[in-house]
């Protein structure tokens, strides 16, 4: 198994929101996409079971991403993506580890290089080698054809989700109610936060390539979900606010910025990435958007709005 990564870029998160136009990096995305179902599932497979799968997913960090630690045994092992010396590595609370290089590969060859890599650790996880939420799904074991690592689009993907993150905390702050984590869904492949009114929701309908069951489990009670995806070939970069269920009046509700439309293909409210990343205070438009998509949810909805929102000042504590 190789130790090195490509050599490190000079480029790093704090240059700021970096530009991601349509179609740049969907290849390495692709890939990527699956490469983290593949780590995504070892989660699944390794930690309990939380509600609305929260126990499942990834989360940012200084240098990409991570599954935190997870449980096997009486002990621990944890796996991360590294973005800056383009490495995945795997450690474990008794001090051993394996780094795999970051580099143009199948998803294949991927696959069999973490199971490898595992076995050695004496974690012996097993996984359904299956990818999820994808039209034509491939066998990790059998996908030859997604193949494509830039590391510079890897890096640009990472410190966009980096500044996702940090704005999507603070606004993740002003609620006292059931709140997620903000973290990344491998299966959709983007970064959310969700808030809840409290109230149970109607079995969510099906959806496409995904079970009943994961849906059903994920909006078992009615939210205001919002988040940040990176796009596909033809689409460019988005962040989205929804409602489930949909409460009447809340796609003609007024929000902002003036970027920031109701997209009734996809029944949410979108605001372009380039319109943030572009503006003057990127920050505050993103928080205009994600406070006033929220804001509509709980009037139309009808939340206990008095209960649920925190009206004090929520940044780092001076104590």
């Amino acid at each position: 198994m190789a130790n090195m990564g490509p050599e490190r870029s000079t480029k790093s998160a704090s240059d700021g929101w970096p530009r991601l136009p349509v179609g740049m990096g969907q290849d390495t995305y692709a890939t990527l996409h699956r490469w983290m179902q593949i780590i995504g599932k070892i989660r699944l497979a390794q930690y309990p079971m939380v509600n609305h799968w929260w126990g499942v997913t990834l989360y940012v960090t200084t240098k990409g991403l991570t599954t935190l630690p997870m449980p096997y045994g009486t002990r621990s092992f944890q796996i991360d993506f590294d973005f800056i010396d383009h490495l995945l590595r795997i450690t474990t609370n008794d001090g051993a580890a394996r780094s795999i290089a970051l580099v143009p590969r199948s998803v294949a060859d991927f696959y069999g290089e973490v199971m490898a890599a595992l076995a050695s650790l004496d974690l012996r996880v097993r996984i359904w080698p299956m990818p999820v939420e994808i039209p034509d799904p491939v066998r990790f074991d059998l996908d030859t054809e997604h193949c494509s690592y830039k590391a510079e689009d890897a890096q640009r993907l990472w410190q966009a989700l980096v500044q996702a993150n940090r704005v999507m905390a603070a606004f993740r702050a002003g609620f006292l109610g059931k709140v997620s984590p903000v973290h990344f869904f491998w299966g959709s492949f983007d970064l959310a936060v969700t808030r809840f009114s409290g109230r149970a929701a109607p079995p969510h309908p099906s959806t496409p390539w995904v079970a009943d069951s994961i849906t059903r489990e994920a909006y078992s009670h009615e939210v205001s979900s919002c988040g940040f995806w990176p796009g596909t070939a033809d689409q460019e970069a988005v962040f989205y606010s929804y409602a489930y269920p949909e409460p009447a009046g809340y796609r003609d509700a007024p929000v902002h910025p003036q970027a920031a439309s109701f997209s009734r293909e996809m029944g949410e409210f979108l605001l372009p990435y380039h319109a943030v990343q572009d503006a003057a205070n990127p920050d505050d438009m993103l928080l205009q958007f994600l406070q006033s998509t929220y804001e509509a949810a709980a009037a139309c909805g009808h939340w206990d709005r008095g209960n649920l929102e925190r009206t004090s000042p929520s940044g780092p504590s001076s104590l």
